[in-house]
Formats: structure tokens, sequence, C-alpha cells
């Protein structure tokens, strides 16, 4: 079996290239100029250079015999300023790519398939609980991440309709190896006393080997042209932190800034960023996000992937840990 995997330098694309290698896939790993290709390579994946926004790099760095297009590659600011650059590559990325894949497998000896990671961002801001048949409310521009998750689903839609075989995955938040600027960054911001606060919101939080499985039996199991939520263990954002600041052997956060206050700074270091041009460390998007609780099923995921995310959220941030340990990214104190 052969697999092109997009964002395979980053954290998600890791652990699919390892599960993948491990399972006897040649695959191929796509980075962008300049790109680190260190740890597809120690993983077992052979590096082709690309970039999203150029269909003939694409078609140069597909296999000639292709079983498989992971697209994992996806821009997640939530900054204003990089709204443009963030249309570019979340949307006319995904467009470009599956247009060159469904060309590509059309002229093959053999089926291939699309398997697109999007995001629960895709579906909005619901007050309950999110499931494959929630309408998808993310529809405003002013929570552009969102908005480009839900046009580059939309987008590969277009390509499905033309012949494309497709599946769409919806992680919520991902924790484990291989993470170095996700949540990885709470545990620098605990760890060097740098935490200005906790959010008051929550979410769920999946498993990174459990994420990857699914994209796997996706290709495997999937129904074209549909979604699957990957959710996880449901924990608010002050439990999360307290988790983390117990792994790195700091007191643990006690009490949550309150909404409001989030809020108003963030709309201040919006005016601010106006001015400076620079990207702000609270964006309004991030405070949406930060102080909302998305709830999310994945019972279809379950039954029609066999996903399971059965891994306690104590032992996913521990394995987060250990790794930024190894790695000499994270130093604790002697008695961690």
């Amino acid at each position: 079996m052969r697999a092109f995997v997009t964002g395979g330098t980053g954290f998600l694309g890791a652990n699919l290239i390892e599960q993948l290698v491990a399972d006897g896939w040649q695959v191929t790993a796509m980075y962008r100029p300049g790109g680190n290709t260190d740890r597809p390579q120690a993983l077992g994946a052979t590096p082709v250079q690309a970039t999203l926004d150029n269909p003939e790099s694409l078609r140069a760095a597909l296999p000639e015999e292709l079983d498989a297009v992971f697209h994992i590659a996806g821009n997640t600011s939530m900054w204003r300023g990089g709204n443009a650059q963030q249309w570019q590559d979340n949307v006319v990325g995904s467009a470009n790519l599956a247009r060159v894949a469904r060309a590509h497998f059309a002229q093959q000896t053999r089926p291939g398939r699309m398997i697109v990671t999007s995001s629960i961002s895709a579906y909005g801001y619901h007050r309950g609980v999110i499931t494959e048949a929630s309408p998808k409310l993310a529809t405003h521009p002013r929570d552009h991440y969102h908005y480009s998750k839900l046009h580059a689903e939309l987008a590969v839609q277009e390509e499905i309709a033309q012949g494309l075989d497709a599946v769409f995955l919806n992680p919520c938040a991902i924790v484990g190896k291989y993470d170095v600027s996700s949540w990885a960054q709470t545990f620098f911001l605990l760890a060097e006393n740098k935490l200005p606060g906790v959010p008051p919101g929550g979410g769920s939080f999946c498993h990174a080997g459990a994420v990857a499985r699914a994209h796997i039996e996706a290709f495997h199991r999937g129904r074209c042209g549909e979604n699957y939520i990957l959710a996880g263990t449901d924990a608010s954002f002050l439990e999360f932190f307290r988790l983390i600041a117990d792994l790195v052997g700091v007191p643990a956060p006690r009490r949550t800034t309150p909404a409001f206050a989030i809020h108003t700074v963030a709309a201040i270091s919006d005016w601010v960023s106006r001015v400076s041009g620079r990207e702000p460390a609270v964006t309004p998007q991030k405070a949406r996000m930060l102080t909302d609780r998305a709830l999310a099923d994945c019972t279809r995921a379950q039954r029609e992937l066999g996903y399971r995310n059965s891994v306690a959220l104590a032992d996913m941030l521990t394995e987060s840990r250990d790794w930024l340990v190894e790695e000499g990214l994270l130093t604790l104190p002697r008695s961690q």
C-alpha cells in the first residue's frame, strides 16, 4: 500500500506516518521549501518537496501508483492578520490537492481514496453536543479558522461530485507525542511560570495515536463524502491545566480567569495589532474558543471506523510530557 501525506513534518502527521509504516505502507511525506524532514525520515517516510498552492508541484510529488492521500496539513492561525494566507492554505490548497488527487486516481489501474483532516471547528459553535447531523455553523469570517475549515470541506466536496472518493475526519483537541506547538505550549508556560491565566472553557481531548488510527480505518472503512467526528475525554481547561501542572511539578492553578476579562484583553490587543502589525498573544478568535466549551459525540466513528479513544487524559498528557523531555525540549525538577 502506498500513501501520500501532507503535514508529515507536523504533530498528527508524525503519529500517522509511524502507524502507516508499522502497518507496512510505503509513505511519501510532503514538505514545504525550508521544512525540516528529519522526523518523517526517521519514522520511515520518503520526503518530497511540494506546496499546496502549486498544483504542478503536487502532480510531480504524487507517487505513480497510489492508494491514499492523507491531507493533514492545515493553517491553524487565529489572528485576523493571517486570514488571507489561511484561506490560501486551507481552502485553495485543499481544492488544489483534491483536484490533483482526483485526476491522478483516475489514471491508475486501481482506485484511490483521499482522507481529509478537517476539524470539529467546521461545525462552529453549538450550545449542545455536536454530532455529524448538526448544522455546520462556521459561516462567518469573524471566526476565520472555523470558516476556512468549513470551506475546505466544501472545496473537496466539489471534487467528490466529479468522482473523487474522499472521507472527512473532524477531530477535537488532539494530545500526545510529537507535539511542539499545540497543547505542548502549556507545558512550557507552566514550567516557566508564565501562564497568564486559565480560561473558563473546556473541550474534548483525544489521543493522537487514536486519531491517527482513525485515519487509517477511514481509508479502509469510511463512507465517501461522510464526516466522522473524533471526540475524547471532556474536561474543563482548569482540569486540563491542573493535570499538566502536576506533570511538570509546579503548583496547580486554582481558579479561572473571567470570560469578560479575556474578551476585553483580546479586543484591546486586536486594536493594538492593527497599528503594530504584530500578532497579539490573545486574539478575539482565541478568546472565543477558550471561553467556550465544545462537546461532541463520536458514536458514528466508533460504530463505522472502530474508533476508540481509550487513553485517559492524564496518560495522553504524560505521553506528551515524556516525549518533550526525551527530546530535550522540556526540563523538569529533579524530583520528576
